[in-house]
């Protein structure tokens, strides 16, 4: 039995919005670093946090 479904909404509570975005951008990073390797692929991902920090990643062979 899989998950049930979530509705997709602003998370009102900024600290634990914070610690959503921090274990999704850490997600979203670890898939683009294993694209990279499993699939011989150029991945570049660029994420732009709130507060205007970003965040990025290219694989190595990507310039």
């Amino acid at each position: 039995m899989g998950r049930g479904k979530i509705e997709i909404k602003r998370i009102e509570n900024s600290s634990n919005r914070q610690v959503t975005y921090s274990k999704r951008r850490n997600g979203i990073m670890k898939k683009a670093k294993e694209i990279t390797v499993l699939c011989d692929a150029h991945v570049s991902l660029v994420i732009f946090a709130s507060s205007g920090k970003m965040h990025e990643y290219c694989s190595p062979s990507t310039t």
